[in-house]
Formats: structure tokens, sequence, C-alpha cells
């Protein structure tokens, strides 16, 4: 009897040591984040400014040749922007501060290339000083953007610029206070006019720059600055410039192959599972198609659809969302970015009100040492700093939360608690609907915040299965929500004959006008295809026939169809299929053929009649892994088809990173023909292919 209490007494000391063992606080696992990288997505929503010389020459990329003459906004106003960001619940602006055409926005002491030199305040501006003020009122933090190419200064390429870029990277971060994040673009070397050399500069980007050390000196002036970009950087480019992380997103990268040149930007998407640096993702897009200011895009501000898409595959998927906000010629951001800015902002708002898992019974199959301090209560007591674990040993578990009656829900938010490590690999949730569970979503990834959308199911309570993760088990926050239903706007599309069609989801009815007007349910009502081959605007609405919800509005600009017009005559290229680049449709596309016919290529297009027209668009292939992008262009027109005119050349800046439609205005022409010339590729050995060829009517 003696040796059997002896026995009972020493299972229970083995057992109190393993229980105290487990309760202990969890180790970090792998890479883990620095407070700063923790203070930054936690911003998880900010503001990019693009605005400088290139706001008023109509341009992408300026080629470094432009007068700071040019830069004379009317109205700027840096509080209105300051107070957009701030209501729109953006945390900080980031400010390009230079961008490649080496302008800068404050007096610098190291060029005459600045605002000192423009007629904008006769000279005694800074754009950087203002903002920085306004930051600091509407309680923002303030980032700033310098472009580590520049296309003006003489000595790019060459040892001297390293020592002007380092300089000015010291004005900074030394005269506008404290800068949350130092985004260097990753866009260096190339054609430029480079004090009047007018030539083509090729560096190694991770070479030339000697990141190491502009890094240190970064650190030694501001400590706090976070910084992103190319080199050994603390937050990486999410490998696009759409705004979407993947599904999968790791906060880890395998940092020194990235270096080595080993790791290739599509990567940059999804991370990697067993990178040894953390890296977290920043998904970078703008309201607009381009990312400077142009009037031919106040009607392309992307939709309120778009938007909340971008929302959730950015910030939904582990990642923080810098979204670019471009002023005018004003200085202003423009009434129809903050339109749409305010319904996004309210949509957001709507989704995330309620937190219907507050008050729920929370149960798991295990928290570690039996300790209340890691008990699954933790996760929905609203304190980031509290988590629920797992034992070291347990890499799967279950969490359940009932609720008191049957819930709607159709959102859910995790949270891990990544100041010790990324863990989770994968994960499923289960709703429990009329007493059976059921299976509503199986994913990967978690990091510091995933959400899921769903369709709306009615619950009596949820529950979420980790079935796979590198270590114990951490999370710091779940939360599930029943948002409003969502009606997505119509989709409007007009072939080559002015055939419109317009389609909605299912159980929608669809509303539209032809003049310009907002649609409502008093308007047209969709019903089938129609004719309209005329210049025209088509606003049209979604309305749900269950909810009688109604969708933002979707509007198409077209103006005459193009039923007459044909190619006359290509370079080269398949004739038979030629008519792809003016059938109406941009998913279509056609190719020149490949490199062994010599560069430039051009198309020649009759438009059956004579127009009076102002530009043209080049619409390039945008799915797929090659694009066959063309890079320069030459385009003119005539009324014979013999005699013609240059109306516009020059480069599709950044379109390797933005395939989107280029839009290029010249002074308003009478023209039959045009013709369309491709000069360079982006790419060698492309086919150079086209998905549209447009022109703008006046």
């Amino acid at each position: 009897m003696k040796q059997f209490f002896f026995l009972l007494c020493c299972l229970g000391i083995v057992s109190t040591v393993n229980a105290q063992k487990s309760s202990d606080v969890p180790k970090p696992f792998g890479s883990v984040p620095t407070q700063k990288q923790i203070d930054w997505q936690e911003m998880e929503f900010y503001a990019f400014i693009h605005f400088s010389l290139n706001t008023f020459t109509n341009k992408e990329w300026g080629f470094g040749d432009e007068s700071p003459q040019l830069f004379n906004p009317t109205a700027l106003d840096v509080r209105q922007w300051a107070r957009v960001a701030k209501e729109a619940g953006m945390k900080g602006i980031i400010l390009v501060a230079k961008h490649h055409d080496g302008f800068c926005l404050w007096p610098s002491a190291y060029t005459e290339r600045s605002v000192k030199n423009a007629p904008w305040k006769n000279g005694k501006g800074d754009v950087v000083k203002e903002l920085a003020a306004a930051c600091k009122e509407y309680g923002l933090k303030l980032g700033l953007y310098l472009s580590p190419w520049d296309r003006n200064h003489p000595d790019y390429g060459k040892p001297a610029y390293i020592s002007y870029f380092r300089n000015q990277l010291k004005e900074l971060l030394i005269n506008y206070g404290d800068v949350f994040e130092m985004w260097f673009d990753g866009a260096n070397g190339g054609d430029g006019y480079y004090g009047g050399a007018n030539e083509i500069r090729k560096i190694n980007t991770l070479e030339y720059y000697d990141w190491e050390e502009t890094y240190q000196l970064i650190y030694k002036i501001a400590p706090k600055t976070l910084v992103w970009g190319i080199g050994p950087s603390e937050a990486r480019w999410i490998g696009n410039e759409e705004g979407f992380a993947n599904e999968t997103n790791w906060s880890l990268l395998r940092q020194k192959d990235d270096l080595a040149g080993k790791v290739h930007y599509s990567e940059y998407t999804s991370g990697h599972e067993d990178g040894e640096k953390w890296v977290p993702g920043e998904a970078d897009v703008s309201i607009r198609p381009g990312w400077f200011y142009h009037a031919s895009e106040d009607d392309k501000v992307k939709s309120l659809d778009e938007l909340v898409d971008i929302y959730y595959k950015s910030v939904g998927r582990n990642a923080t969302l810098l979204l670019n906000l471009p002023p005018d010629k004003r200085g202003l951001i423009n009434e129809n970015d903050i339109q749409r800015l305010k319904e996004f902002t309210a949509a957001i708002k709507a989704d995330f009100k309620t937190d219907v898992l507050a008050k729920t019974k929370v149960t798991t199959t295990n928290y570690r040492g039996n300790d209340r301090k890691y008990a699954p209560e933790n996760a929905i007591d609203g304190n980031k700093n509290s988590y629920w674990a797992t034992d070291d040993a347990v890499k799967k578990a279950t969490i359940t939360f009932e609720f008191k009656k049957p819930t709607a829900v159709n959102r859910l938010l995790l949270q891990e608690y990544i100041p010790l490590g990324q863990r989770v690999k994968a994960f499923t949730v289960e709703a429990k609907i009329d007493g059976k569970w059921k299976t509503i979503a199986s994913q990967t990834t978690i990091g510091y915040k995933r959400i899921l959308r769903f369709d709306r199911v009615v619950a009596s309570a949820l529950r979420v299965n980790i079935t796979d993760a590198k270590a114990c088990v951490l999370l710091a926050n779940i939360q599930a929500f029943n948002a409003p239903f969502f009606v997505r706007m119509p989709e409007i599309s007009r072939d080559k004959k002015g055939v419109v069609a317009i389609k909605a989801a299912p159980g929608c009815r669809i509303y539209y006008t032809l003049d310009g007007s907002v649609p409502s349910a008093k308007s047209s009502w969709y019903k089938t295809a129609f004719q309209h081959p005329k210049a025209v605007t088509i606003k049209a609405i979604a309305v749900d026939t269950l909810e009688q919800r109604s969708s933002a509005v979707q509007m198409a600009q077209y103006g005459m169809a193009k039923q007459n017009w044909k190619v006359i005559t290509a370079s080269s290229g398949d004739m038979n299929t030629i008519q792809r680049i003016i059938d109406g449709d941009p998913a279509t596309d056609w190719s020149f053929e490949n490199a062994t016919h010599q560069l430039p290529q051009q198309v020649v297009i009759d438009m059956g009649e004579t127009m009076r027209i102002k530009g043209f668009s080049y619409v390039p292939k945008q799915q797929g892994h090659h694009l066959n992008l063309i890079a320069n262009y030459e385009f003119s027109t005539s009324l014979d088809a013999v005699n013609w005119s240059k109306q516009s050349e020059g480069e599709f800046s950044n379109i390797k990173n933005n395939p989107i439609e280029q839009i290029q205005l010249f002074s308003t022409v009478t023209a039959r023909y045009v013709k369309f010339v491709a000069k360079s590729a982006i790419e060698k050995g492309s086919n150079l292919s086209i998905c549209e060829i447009n022109v703008i009517e006046e």
C-alpha cells in the first residue's frame, strides 16, 4: 500500500511538472517580426500620393527633360489630402517626394530640379514640409518615396550619383520629422535625359546602390523608419500593382536568395513558408488605372466592387493596403476619387459593424497546460496581447463558438499572435446548421490577419479547425460578422457592330440609362441585348429581387462603333485573325510575328469614314505569363493613307507592372486612317501583342 501511495505521489509530481512546463510562455517559432514591423502591419491601410511634373505633362514616367516651370498647381491643399485619408480610415500617407524624372517636391540643396525653381509659391514652397504638418494635424503617419532611378541626373549609373542619392535621403529623414516608411521603387536603369546625354544606362540594381550601407545610413538617422522595396528590406512588394496577395501568404521570405537574384517577383505574392527573414507584404494599387492623375481617367476610377475585393485580398490576406490617390492639376484629390472612396469606406464599415462571437460560449479541444492565461476565451476578449494557445505538442486543434440562438454570419476574421511567429499552415471552418456540421471554408495561412467571405449561413455554432501548423497554435483574435448583402455591379460590353450586352448576377434585375443620368428602378429595364452604334454613355445598376438591394452604378463610355473599321495592312502577323484588334473585345489578342522580323512593326486601319479624333489607346494583353508588351510607339493619321502626319510618339511607361489600357492624347485632327507603330518591346524575343486599338473622338 505504501509503495502504491508513493507511486501516485510520483505521478502527481510528474504531472504537475509537465503541466507547469506546458503552461510556460510559448517560445518564438522561426523568424519573428520586430516591434517596428508589428506597428507597421497594424496600420493596415494607408494612402499613396503621386503628384509631380508628370501630373502636368500627362505622363506616367517623365523622361527627365521636363522644365520645373511646369509645376504650378492652382489650389494645392495637402490638408485636403490628409482629411480625405483620415475620413477613409487610413493611418498614414506615403508621398512620392521624387519620381524617376528627378524632380523634387522639396527644395533640395543638391539640385536645381525642384520646387525652388517652380512658379508655385514663387519657388518658396515645400510640399514635403506642408504634408508633414498636415499629417501631424490629422494624426496620420508620414511615409516617403524616393526613386533610386533618376532619368535627369548626369551622374546616374556612376559612383558619384550614389552620394547624391544618399544626400537627398538624409535631407528627407532629418528635416521632416518621423518617417514611418521609406519606399524604394524597383524601376532602375534605362533610357533617360541624363543631363542631355539622351542614352540608355544599365545598372545592377542589387549592387549599384550598395543597399546594405544605404540601409545602415537610414537606421542610424531614423531607427523608427521601416524600409520597403529592394535590398535587405523590412517589407516586400506583393508582386503586382493590382493590390492583392495570394490566398496563401507567408510573412516570410528567403531574403538571401532574393538578394542573390534567385527569387522571381511573382513569388512575393505568397512569400516563402521556409523563409529565414520576416518580410511581410504590402499590396500597392491605384484608385485609377494610372499612378499619376490623367483627366482621361476621370470616368475610370475603380468600381466599388473592385475596391472591396482589393481590401479582402490584401488586408484580408495578411498584407497591408497602400491605395494611391493622385491629386489633379489643381493639387486636390479629385471629386470622383473622393466619392468612390466614401462608398468604399461605408461598405467596409458596414461589413464589420457587429462582432457576433463576442458573447458566445467558447470551448476548445486543447489549451496550454489548462492554464486560463491561454484559454480559448482570449480569442474573443478584444485584447491583442492575449491569445489562445495549445500545448507545444499540439499542432491540430479545434475552437468552437456556441450562439445563444441561431445567428446569421458570412464573414470570419482570424489573427495569429505574430510576435511569436506565423504558424498556421491550414484550417477549415464549419457551421452547425439545423443540428449538422457543414464545412463552409478550407484555407491555408492566417498570419497577422485573415478575413474570409462566404455565403450567409444561419448557425447555432461555428468552429475553426486548425488542421496543420508549424508549431503550437497561437490565435489572438477571432471574430465573425453578418455583413450586408453585397450586390455586384453589372458588366457592360459592346461589340464591333454596336450591340450592347449587360450582365448581372443571378437573381438580379438590370436598369440602365443612355443619357448619362443615374439609373434607378424607374429607368429602362434591360431584358436583352440591343444595338446602339453611336457614341454613348451607358450607366447601369443591378437590383437583387429578393432583398431589394441595389449595386453601385456601372458606367461605360463608347465612341462610334467599329462596324466599318478594317485593318488594311500589317508589317507581319496572321491577316486572317488581325480583326481581333478592332473587334471591340479586349479579351481577344493578336500578335505580330516573332522576333525574326525586325522592329519596328506596324498596322494601318481604315475607320471607314472621316472622324475628328483627339487621341488613341492601345489595350495590351493582361492575362498570362507572356504578355508580349509594346514599350515604345508611334501613332500617325491620314486622310488618304498616303500622306501621314505623326500625332504622338513615346513610351508606355510602367506597362510591364501595370498592363492597363494605354491612353495617349493629342490636338484634335480630322482623319480616316490611322497607323500604329510598335517601335520596341518590353522583353526581347517578344511577338508584340495587341488586344485592341481605339481612337478617342472629340
